[in-house]
């Protein structure tokens, strides 16, 4: 297939999914990773990955947007000397996750190997600040992306650890800039979203939006349990910001291309209205007195949203974004008195496990509720049976079998990479 073939046949995917609900359209087609090179004409190419790269030909030489992770950078430099042996000019980051800027060693140890100028890397100025902040917590984030990212890791995707040896940007923005890209002009727009440093970059002239992640074709990463703060409203305003300017296509970082402004502009805006009425709706509750607790089973996605093909919760979720604008908005504290300063874990499994009869009541009644299809209870319970007694083979029988049926029962990766975990920890010490 030819490379102008492969993006006709990703927009037209993108159609079917937005025109048609996508009947027919194979989920796992909806982000291709394959390393194939999709050309657009005018000089502009994505080459699918994990993240997507976009490559900008310039009169200076390649432009590039993001540079995937360093395990699929190899395929993706293969792919892009395929489509041009022009050096690189500009590497930009969109924001410093490991999948956008791993790439980016081997892309400046290519240009030194061929006698080549160091490409210039231009980015926000707070992604230096994530690069230190990677370095300082390696251990934590290569436990969380081991746990999140197994399958990928499989694959050659996943880093082997959390830090690569950084290419450093030479050029940081704060709010905006305006950059000739070998005589393409663009401008860079920094939004808090997913991250705190993420840009997005306007190509005026062709009307051309390169999005990163502010749109992935999943519900948006908003919520994420196991990393730091997101920026739900800031995430949907940038949304906006960009369906104003009626873009003609949208390269992604992940996910598919889309082509058409009154298609773009619906995604982009319904993306941003379920983000608004996460926050709508968990701003009213907080202001009425309303404890996490009680948020977390008030609020709901609108009905019509959560049936779009792009806010699918494969990834994160809503409930996952919820905590997320209650700790941005109230802090870490959930409105509970009891868990201001609680006891240890282990002391109040212990507690409940003696008023219960016993670890094997506990976990007995775990599994009748697990039967009855309440996962969260039937986790609950058998966490406190666990904790009581960690050495009881029937307890962690017990509490693996209750993981795994919960594991199956949920959709987004998060969830279930660590019910996963915590069911494969139990089976390691059932004895099973």
């Amino acid at each position: 297939m030819t490379a102008n073939a492969f993006a006709d046949v990703l927009l037209e995917r993108s159609s079917r999914l937005i025109d048609d609900g996508g009947e027919g359209v194979d989920p796992r087609s909806m982000n291709p990773l394959d390393a194939g090179l999709a050309d657009f004409g005018d000089g502009i190419s994505l080459i699918a990955s994990f993240s997507h790269v976009v490559a900008l030909a310039g009169a200076d030489g390649l432009n590039l947007v993001d540079t995937s992770s360093a395990a699929l950078a190899g395929a993706v430099l293969e792919s892009l000397r395929r489509w041009s042996e022009d050096p690189v000019d500009t590497v930009i980051y969109t924001h410093g996750h490991l999948d956008h800027v791993g790439g980016a060693p081997l892309i400046v140890s290519e240009a030194a190997r061929r006698g080549r100028r160091r490409p210039r890397v231009v980015a926000h100025v707070a992604v230096a600040d994530r690069f230190h902040r990677y370095d300082a917590t390696e251990g934590y984030n290569a436990r969380i992306n081991a746990r999140q990212f197994r399958n990928l890791q499989r694959l050659g995707g996943g880093p082997a650890r959390f830090t690569v040896d950084w290419v450093w940007p030479d050029v940081s923005f704060v709010d905006r800039l305006q950059i000739d890209l070998g005589g393409r002009p663009a401008v860079l727009h920094h939004d808090r979203g997913e991250t705190d440093d993420h840009a997005w970059l306007w190509l005026p002239d062709q009307r051309v939006v390169c999005g990163g992640d502010f749109l992935t074709w999943v519900f948006p990463n908003a919520g994420n349990p196991q990393k730091v703060q997101r920026y739900p409203a800031e995430w949907a305003r940038a949304l906006r910001s960009m369906a104003a300017l009626e873009p003609e296509l949208f390269l992604p970082a992940h996910g598919l291309p889309i082509a058409g402004k009154e298609r773009i502009c619906r995604v982009l805006t319904e993306v941003a209205s379920a983000l608004e009425s996460l926050v709508k709706q968990t701003l009213a509750l907080m202001n009425g007195g309303a404890t996490l607790d009680e948020v977390l089973h008030t609020v709901a996605l609108p009905a019509d949203l959560s049936s779009r093909p792009y806010l699918q919760p494969t990834y994160d979720e809503p409930e996952f974004v919820v905590r997320n604008i209650w700790r941005l908005y109230g802090g870490w504290w959930d409105g509970d008195p009891a868990t201001l300063k609680p006891p240890g874990a282990d002391a109040v499994a212990t507690e409940v496990a003696a008023l219960a009869g016993g670890v094997d009541r506990l976990a007995g009644r775990a599994l009748e509720l697990s039967d009855a299809g309440d996962h969260r209870l039937a986790c609950h319970l058998a966490e406190l049976a666990a904790r009581a007694e960690p050495g009881s083979a029937s307890v962690h029988a017990a509490r693996a079998e209750v993981y795994r049926r919960r594991r199956a029962d949920e959709t987004s990766l998060m969830a279930r990479s660590i019910y996963g975990e915590a069911a494969a920890r139990s089976e390691g010490l059932s004895g099973g």
